[in-house]
């Protein structure tokens, strides 16, 4: 039998970079949003052994670098399954495009292979799993609107914002997201108080939005001002939330900040 798992992709409503860490990454502070963009994941389970990942994009991975493939590894030997494994990937999301595509693969990989062998992991497992595999799998096994701290791995859900449109311009300029971070770290050369003034900045911004949603929930006023309650999207982005990849990312691609000047002159929020 074959499962079929839609795959979703997410955006960054901000993130904060800190400093690096002992084991080579980097601490973060990140507001995730799943979107309804998405791939189809497709797993069977038959005889024999090993792990099949099948692609028509040139650019995937077919090896054990794919995050599918180390997630199904990862999940046959947690359940002590056994069985040869094909995940075929119908790609829709761009490779390299910052919306979380391969790690989206994975953690549907996940549920479908639980859903082929008729078996379920607890959920600290996966999450564990998740982490273990990438930073950000983790937020697709939570999803809607997430918190993300630490390495970005440790996920909360924040409350969901209401269906918004979502516009997502894709240039074709594949950004390594570790040739981004060590930019960032040639860059700003930051002093760990530095770091960590930063990360407490984000924080309490969160901390504020939140609490101001709440309130304006309670009264019909705007966590912004104003009269009746607006988008708490709205309120997320008057709070001064900022990607801080746009600070190494757009001097190197000044296309892609041209294409956020002609989206912000539309009237993109």
């Amino acid at each position: 039998m074959t499962v079929a798992v839609r795959s979703f992709a997410k955006i960054n409503l901000g993130l904060y970079i800190g400093g690096a860490r002992t084991d080579g990454l980097h601490d973060l502070r990140t507001v995730y949003q799943t979107i309804a963009l998405h791939d189809v994941i497709r797993v069977s389970v038959g005889r024999g052994s090993g792990i099949e990942i099948v692609c028509t994009d040139a650019r995937v991975p077919l090896d054990s670098s794919n995050t599918c493939y180390r997630m199904a590894e990862r999940v046959m030997d947690e359940l002590g399954a056994k069985g040869r494994v094909n995940v075929e990937i119908e790609k829709r999301l761009p490779v390299q495009g910052g919306l979380g595509a391969a790690s989206s693969n994975a953690v549907a990989t996940l549920v479908a292979l639980e859903r082929a062998l008729k078996r379920k992991l607890s959920a600290p497992v996966r999450l564990r799993i998740a982490a273990d595999v990438g930073s950000d799998l983790p937020l697709f096994l939570v999803g809607g609107t997430t918190l993300g701290v630490g390495r970005g791995e440790e996920v909360y859900p924040l409350p969901d914002l209401p269906p918004t449109t979502c516009v997502i311009a894709l240039p074709d300029i594949p950004i390594s997201t570790p040739k981004a971070f060590a930019d960032w770290d040639e860059e700003t050369k930051l002093t760990p108080s530095t770091h960590s003034d930063r990360m407490l900045e984000f924080s309490r911004e969160i901390s504020a939005w939140l609490n101001a949603a709440q309130i304006g929930r309670r009264s019909g006023v705007s966590a912004g001002g104003g009269g009746r309650a607006e988008n708490p999207l709205l309120d997320l982005v008057r709070t001064g939330i900022e990607n801080d990849f746009e600070k190494v990312v757009f001097p190197k691609y000044p296309e892609l900040l041209e294409v956020k000047r002609v989206l912000e002159k539309a009237g993109a929020k």
